[in-house]
């Protein structure tokens, strides 16, 4: 029997997934980045090792991914359905998510929105596994609250190198900065809070990095490198279009009009300010 998801697709289109999941999943057997990394690669584990959990039907994939993060000295547990992953998520937080798209009960796209929904879940780094590379995809996946994407087939080293670049990302500062006030709205750094009128703002960590870095340099126009640099890092696999993505997404949560922004402005062909002088 099809899951509850594919019984609202067309037939032909249940029967391309299919087949285009099979295709992945012995592309991935056949890969030669498949179970390779060396014994001499592998670091020893610790109790401080960061928990990954992955949301993913293909079990190929699964296995793939959980016997190289395992190799890197992650700990490492699966669910094979969105239902399940979402009630074992609640139930054990993780450091990281993998999440496909593409998933019986419940898809990756709704469990996303439910962890940014979530005021327990919403920092949670969310790294998106699917089939479907098109830019447009990208972007939507982005704009739900992805933090990164990753097309498949992918090979292993990709991978864990965009965990570890993510993980690092949204780790907190050892020295707090100070706070700021503009108007209604407060960015707390060291307890990466935000508020507006006193409510409080749910925001991603990535989220809160790109806000804080606009907002503690006030007036001052910062290209879409510049952001990406200073933000994602130098090492980030994310493209110039992400930071669009996250001004929109910031815009949509600290702007009373977010077609027309106080703070968060757009300068043509230049890049974007925190605006401060209308506060």
């Amino acid at each position: 029997m099809l899951p509850r998801a594919e019984c609202l697709l067309p037939q032909s289109a249940v029967q391309q997934k299919a087949v285009s999941e099979r295709n992945h999943s012995s592309s991935y057997r056949r890969s030669p980045g498949y179970d390779t990394l060396s014994q001499s690669g592998r670091i020893r584990r610790s109790i401080s090792m960061k928990r990954v959990f992955i949301i993913e039907d293909d079990r190929d994939i699964v296995e793939l991914v959980r016997y190289n993060l395992s190799n890197e000295g992650y700990q490492v547990s699966a669910a094979y359905d969105g239902v399940t992953g979402l009630a074992t998520l609640k139930k054990t937080p993780a450091d990281i998510l993998l999440l496909d798209l593409m998933l019986p009960k419940l898809s990756g796209l709704e469990i996303c929105r439910e962890i940014r929904r979530d005021e327990a879940l919403n920092r949670l780094p969310i790294l998106m596994l699917t089939a479907r590379g098109e830019e447009a995809d990208r972007v939507v996946g982005l704009e739900i609250g992805a933090d990164d994407y990753v097309t498949k087939p992918f090979s292993p080293r990709e991978l864990i190198a965009r965990v570890k670049a993510l993980l690092r990302r949204t780790e907190l500062p050892t020295d707090v900065p100070r706070p700021v006030e503009v108007g209604k709205l407060s960015i707390d750094p060291a307890s990466y809070r935000v508020s507006q009128s006193g409510k409080p703002v749910v925001l991603s960590t990535l989220e809160f990095r790109l806000l804080y870095y606009l907002a503690s340099r006030p007036n001052r126009v910062f290209t879409r490198d510049q952001l990406l640099d200073a933000v994602w890092g130098t090492d980030r696999f994310v493209t110039p279009r992400s930071v669009d993505v996250y001004v929109r997404r910031l815009r949509e949560k600290i702007e009373s009009d977010p077609e027309n922004p106080t703070h968060l402005k757009t300068v043509r062909g230049a890049g974007y300010l925190f605006e401060t002088r209308a506060a």
